[in-house]
């Protein structure tokens, strides 16, 4: 093959798909918005935390100072770090000067004190401490400057687009600002990825050194399947709450910013979550098991391969609109071998009512080397060539029993 038909047929449609998978994580999330739906907060979001899909939202790209939802952030690091065996649970972290004299909420760490890291996850997750964040950012990175700089590393990664941090815990800053759509999106990384740190968010009290302080998530004591996950307050920006809830089978978050109260923060959360579960259900349209093809394979050997999912995909539709899901496979043309296992060669596209919901890349499951083949101008030629040699050997036979 030619190196400008390998660039058309076979690089350039996997340049386009790595593309669209890298610029939407793999996923398209429609949003239904409610019109006779008023949220009494600057802004507001209500995600499927399984699909990912956005079901509600009132100015979710109102920059607004993030106050201690900054924590969900420096948590994640300090798990990423404990996942990557650099932090370990039962280290001790020497409190600082600096942490000791963080201001706003605490846990009442001592100047000096050598504290568990799982205590310090604790004092972030269930009281919000700043000291304990400061502690944490300077145990990972040998100061909060540095620490920041990995935070604002990791919110790009993650697909914050509209959020800039300057500090570990989330107090006043200049220049330090978030979006209730970033938040949604950071705090699904947070409970997808890190599944052992959200645990910490359903605890309802937090002990330290004989202080007992409670979780301000009043949600958390309603009976009404809330487990987490975050809460916070600034002068300037009001209250903010991300309230997270499971019921058979389905998790819904809402992320209210700017209440002018904690009761009224708490109050339009179980407003959003009662709306999401009362009116969408979530269905797994794609498993990791499924198969799609067989698709033909250009001088493979095999010359079919069947194409698996890159993952399980989850979709939300409208209470009553579960089976009219489609579900539809486009391969990428032509599939030419060779193929290595895992390459990209098509995506699932999934919609509902003509609306596409997700888009999940197809790959394929087993290295495809190139078989033998002949081109077809050879194998043409070839037939053509015996045509004309069987027809002179047929006109001989003729002459020559015409011969006396």
């Amino acid at each position: 093959m030619s190196i400008d038909g390998f660039f058309k047929t076979r690089l350039m449609p996997a340049l386009i798909l790595s593309i669209l998978f890298i610029a939407f994580p793999n996923q398209i999330f429609p949003q239904t918005v409610q019109p006779n739906l008023q949220i009494d907060a600057k802004c507001a979001v209500l995600m499927d935390t399984i699909s990912g899909q956005v079901l509600f939202e009132q100015n979710s790209q109102l920059k607004i100072a993030p106050a201690s939802f900054v924590k969900l952030l420096t948590l994640y690091i300090a798990f990423d770090t404990i996942r990557d065996g650099d932090l370990k649970m039962d280290d001790l972290v020497t409190v600082s000067q600096k942490a000791w004299r963080m201001g706003g909420s605490k846990m009442f760490i001592k100047v000096g004190e050598k504290v568990k890291v799982e205590d310090l996850l604790r004092g972030v997750a269930v009281v919000a401490g700043n000291d304990a964040c400061v502690a944490l950012a300077e145990r990972i990175a040998g100061s909060e400057e540095v620490f920041i700089s990995k935070m604002n590393e990791k919110a790009k990664l993650l697909g914050l687009k509209d959020s800039q941090f300057r500090n570990s815990h989330g107090m006043p800053t200049p220049g330090q600002y978030t979006t209730a759509s970033d938040i949604a999106i950071l705090a699904r990384r947070y409970i997808e990825d890190h599944p052992e740190g959200f645990a910490l968010h359903s605890l309802k009290e937090f002990e330290y050194q004989g202080i007992v302080q409670q979780n301000r998530n009043v949600l958390l004591r309603k009976g009404i399947g809330v487990d987490g996950l975050m809460t916070g307050y600034l002068e300037g920006s009001g209250y903010h709450l991300i309230a997270t809830a499971k019921r058979d089978g389905q998790r819904m978050m809402a992320v209210v910013m700017g209440s002018d109260t904690m009761r009224k923060r708490a109050v339009e959360a179980q407003k959003l979550l009662e709306y999401g579960f009362k009116n969408f259900s979530t269905v797994q349209a794609v498993k990791k098991s499924d198969l799609f093809g067989p698709e033909k394979v250009v001088r493979g050997k095999p010359n079919k391969v069947h194409l698996i999912p890159a993952e399980e995909a989850w979709v939300t539709v409208a209470k009553g609109k579960e089976n009219a899901i489609s579900i539809n496979s486009e391969a990428t043309k032509p599939i030419t071998a060779p193929i290595q296992k895992g390459q990209v060669l098509g995506k699932v596209v999934i919609q509902s009512e003509g609306k596409i919901l997700k888009e999940i890349a197809l790959l394929s499951p087993s290295d495809v080397p190139e078989g033998f083949y002949l081109p077809w101008s050879l194998i043409g030629g070839g037939i053509l060539l015996l045509t004309l040699v069987g027809m002179l050997f047929w006109l001989g036979r003729r002459v020559k029993r015409r011969r006396p």
